[in-house]
C-alpha cells in the first residue's frame, strides 16, 4: 500500500546542506514538515535551506546540535517535541567522513565518527520509535543512509566504513524489532556529490563514465529513494543501491 506523506513530519538529520537538503526537499514535496538538523552549517546555508523548504508550502525549523553526543541528540529530539510535538520519518543522513590509513586513525578520530555515524542513529532511533509508537498507532519510518563501505572494505576511510556497515546492521536489527508498528530501511548513495575534497570537474566526469549507466547521479536522486522507502508501506530492513550500478562493479 502507498501511504500518503501530506500533513507528516519529518526529521532529517545533517540536512541543511548536500545529500541530507535534497532529502528533506524530496520529502517536503510531498507535503511533509521538515526539522531540519545541523551542527556547523553557516547561518545563511541554514536560512536558504528553511527558505527554500518553505517555499514548497509546509512548516520547517531548525536545530543546531552536536549528535556525536547524548546532549545533542536530546536537544534534537527536544526540538522536535516543541515544533511538531509528533514525528512519522526519520532519515539519519548526519556523517562525518574521515579519511586515513586503519595504523594512523585515532582514538579520538574513532569514537568521533561512531558516535556520529552510528550512536546517535541509536539513540535518534530509540527516541522517535517512543514518539511513532505514542503519537501514531499506524507507526511510522525510520531510513538510514549508507555507503559502500557496508559492502566493500574501505582501506582509505577505515573507521568511516566500519561505522557505516555497523548501521546496516543496526537497520536491520531495528526493522525486526520495531516491526510491526514502525519500518526501517536504508538507501546506499554512490557518486551523487563531489567530496569536499576539491574534486575537479574531470575527475567527477570519469567517475561517472566509469559506471554502468554511465553518469553521475545527484543529491535529488537519493531524495526520491528516501520518498519511496517512506510512502511503500511493505518494506522493511530492505536498502536501495542509489548509485548507477556501482555495486555490480
Amino acid at each position: 500500500m502507498h501511504l500518503d506523506l501530506s500533513d507528516q513530519v519529518a526529521l532529517v538529520t545533517g540536512s541543511a546542506h548536500r545529500v541530507g537538503r535534497a532529502i528533506a526537499l524530496e520529502l517536503a514535496k510531498q507535503g511533509m514538515h521538515i526539522q531540519i538538523h545541523y551542527h556547523s552549517a553557516d547561518a545563511d546555508v541554514v536560512r536558504n535551506a528553511l527558505h527554500e523548504i518553505k517555499a514548497l508550502g509546509v512548516n520547517a525549523f531548525a536545530v543546531k546540535a552536536d549528535i556525536g553526543t547524548p546532549e545533542g541528540v536530546n536537544d534534537t529530539l527536544e526540538a522536535l517535541t516543541q515544533n511538531f510535538g509528533r514525528v512519522n520519518v526519520l532519515v539519519n543522513s548526519a556523517s562525518v567522513f574521515p579519511s586515513g590509513h586503519l595504523l594512523d586513525v585515532t582514538l579520538e578520530s574513532w569514537e568521533q565518527t561512531m558516535n556520529v555515524n552510528l550512536r546517535a542513529p541509536f539513540l535518534l532511533t530509540q527516541g522517535v520509535a517512543r514518539m511513532m509508537m505514542a503519537n501514531d498507532p499506524q507507526g511510522g519510518s525510520i531510513i538510514n543512509v549508507l555507503d559502500k563501505g557496508i559492502s566493500t572494505p574501505w582501506a582509505k576511510r577505515p573507521h568511516h566504513g566500519i561505522s557505516k556497515a555497523a548501521l546496516w546492521s543496526l537497520t536491520q536489527v531495528s526493522a525486526l524489532s520495531l516491526a510491526p508498528h514502525i519500518r526501517v530501511n536504508a538507501v546506499v548513495p554512490g557518486p551523487v556529490m563531489k567530496t569536499d575534497d576539491g574534486m575537479g570537474d574531470e575527475t567527477w566526469l570519469k567517475m561517472g563514465h566509469e559506471l554502468p549507466l554511465g553518469r553521475t547521479g545527484d543529491g535529488m536522486d537519493v531524495g526520491r529513494a528516501v520518498v519511496f522507502l517512506a510512502s511503500e508501506s511493505f518494506l522493511t530492513g530492505t536498502l536501495i543501491h542509489v548509485n548507477g550500478g556501482e555495486h555490480l562493479q
